[in-house]
C-alpha cells in the first residue's frame, strides 16, 4: 500500500476566497452575538455595571491573554508534529529569567530577544530527550517544569542579587516597550461608549480596547497567530510538519525528514513559550519574580485542547482566560454578573440542544442554568477565586459535550525511530 501525505491546502483562487469570505462573515456573526449577550447581561445585572464591555476592559483582557495564548501556540505547533510539550511552564520560566536579564542589561527588546531565546534553550532540551533519545514526552516535559526553576533561581541569585532591588527570587525593575493609541478612531469609539446606548456603546467600548493604549509587544504577539495559521496550513514545510503528527511513519516513506521537522517544531514551541515568559515580565508586572508564571503554561494547554488544536480556538480560548483575569482586577461587581451571564449562555445551549435532540444534555444545560441563576439571585458577591477557575471550568465543559468534535493529531506522543517503522 502506498503512503501518502495529507492533501496540500489549495492554492488562493475565486473559491478559496469566498470560503474565507464566508468565514469571516461567520467569525463577525459571532463576535456580534457575544456582545449582545454582554449587553443584555449589563441590563439585567443588579447592581448594574458597564466593565464586562468597557474598553478598559478589553483592553486589559487582550493583553492578560497574551501569555496564555502564546503558551497555547507553542503546545500546538509541538503537538503538531507529534511531540506533547507539557515542558510549557518550564520554559515560560527560562523566558521570565531570560527577559528581565536581557531587560536589564540592555533594553526591553534586547530582554524580549532573550526571552525567546531562553524558551528556545528549554525546547531543544525536549527536542532532544524526545527526538533524538526517544525519551518518553511526558517524563522529559515534568524534567524541564522541575530543572528551569532551580536553573533560573541559581542564576538570580548569582547575577540579579548584584544589582540594587534584586535578589534571589526577583530581578531590578525593568521598562516596557511602550503603548500608542490610533488617534481620532481610539476618539470616536470613545465618545459613542460615552453616549451609553445599548449594543453600540457596548460593542465600540470593546472596539475601544482594541486601538487604545495598545502595547507594541502586544502587536507582535498576536502577530504569532496568522504566522502560525500561514506556516503549519499554508506552506509546504507546514504539510509535511502536520504529517509527522499523523503519520510519521507515512510521512518518512515520501522523503519527510521527520525528525528534523520535529525538531524545529519543539524548538519553536519553546521559543514561543519563552516570548510568553518576556511578555510577563517586561509588560504585565515590569519586574522579574520567582513562581510568576502561575501556571499559565498547562493553562496554555489548556486552551490548545479547547480550541482542538487549531490556532483561532486557541487564541479564543486564551482570551477568555484574559477576559476574567480583566474583570477581576477591573471589578468585583462585574465579576459577580459572570454568574448571570453563565445561565443565560447555558439557557441559550440548552435550547440548541432541545433543537437537535440532545435530550440528555438540554437537561444538563437546564440544570446548570438554574443553578447559576440561583447563585447569582442569593448573592451579590463571589469569590475572588471564581474568574481563575471559571475558564477551567469551560474547559471541561467543552471536553464533556464536545469530546467527539476534539480531534488530536494521530500520532500525538508517539515514540517515533527512522527506519525502524511503526511500533
Amino acid at each position: 500500500m502506498t503512503a501518502t501525505l495529507p492533501e496540500q491546502t489549495p492554492a488562493r483562487g475565486p473559491s478559496t476566497m469566498g470560503v474565507l469570505h464566508h468565514a469571516g462573515a461567520r467569525w463577525a456573526l459571532y463576535a456580534a452575538f457575544t456582545v449582545l449577550l454582554l449587553s443584555i447581561t449589563q441590563e439585567l445585572a443588579t447592581p448594574s455595571t458597564d466593565q464586562l464591555t468597557s474598553s478598559g476592559t478589553a483592553s486589559l483582557a487582550i493583553r492578560w491573554a497574551v501569555p496564555i495564548m502564546l503558551a497555547g501556540l507553542g503546545g500546538l505547533w509541538a503537538e503538531r508534529a507529534g511531540v506533547i510539550n507539557i515542558g510549557l511552564e518550564g520554559m515560560m520560566v527560562l523566558g521570565t529569567w531570560c527577559g528581565a536579564y536581557g531587560a536589564v542589561i540592555g533594553d526591553p527588546w534586547l530582554g524580549v530577544l532573550f526571552g525567546i531565546l531562553g524558551g528556545a534553550f528549554g525546547g531543544l532540551l525536549h527536542a532532544v530527550a524526545t527526538v533524538i533519545f526517544r525519551v518518553d514526552h511526558i517524563v522529559s516535559g515534568v524534567a524541564i517544569n522541575l530543572l528551569a526553576p532551580g536553573l533560573t533561581r541559581f542564576l538570580a541569585d548569582s547575577i540579579f542579587s548584584g544589582y540594587e532591588g534584586g535578589s534571589i527570587s526577583q530581578s531590578p525593575s525593568v521598562d516596557d516597550v511602550g503603548e500608542f493609541s490610533i488617534p481620532l478612531l481610539s476618539d470616536l469609539l470613545e465618545w459613542f461608549e460615552e453616549r451609553n446606548w445599548f449594543f453600540v456603546s457596548d460593542a465600540t467600548g470593546l472596539l475601544g480596547g482594541l486601538v487604545s493604549d495598545v502595547s507594541w509587544l502586544t502587536v507582535v504577539a498576536y502577530l504569532c497567530l496568522p504566522m502560525t495559521m500561514f506556516v503549519l496550513w499554508r506552506t509546504t514545510f507546514g504539510l509535511r510538519l502536520r504529517s509527522c503528527g499523523e503519520d510519521p511513519w507515512a510521512a518518512e516513506t515520501v522523503g519527510v525528514n521527520v525528525l528534523f521537522h520535529k525538531f524545529v517544531a519543539v524548538i519553536v514551541s519553546g521559543a514561543l513559550a519563552g516570548l510568553s515568559g518576556a511578555f510577563i515580565v517586561i509588560e504585565l508586572t515590569g519586574i522579574y519574580k520567582e513562581n510568576q508564571t502561575n501556571g499559565r503554561g498547562f493553562i496554555g494547554l489548556a486552551t490548545m485542547i479547547f480550541g482542538n488544536w487549531r490556532p483561532v480556538g486557541t487564541a479564543l480560548g486564551a482570551l477568555l482566560f484574559g477576559f476574567a483575569d480583566a474583570l477581576q482586577l477591573r471589578d468585583r461587581t462585574a465579576v459577580h454578573a459572570l454568574l448571570l451571564l453563565a445561565a443565560i449562555a447555558l439557557g441559550l445551549l440548552a435550547l440548541r440542544a432541545l433543537r437537535e435532540r440532545k435530550w440528555v444534555s438540554s437537561v444538563l444545560f437546564v440544570g446548570f442554568a438554574a443553578l447559576f441563576a440561583t447563585w447569582y439571585a442569593v448573592t451579590d458577591s463571589v469569590p475572588s477565586q471564581l474568574p481563575q477557575v471559571t475558564p477551567h471550568i469551560m474547559t471541561l465543559v467543552v471536553l464533556v459535550f464536545a469530546v467527539r468534535r476534539l480531534r488530536m493529531p494521530a500520532a500525538d506522543g508517539a515514540i517515533y525511530s527512522k527506519g525502524e517503522g511503526r511500533h
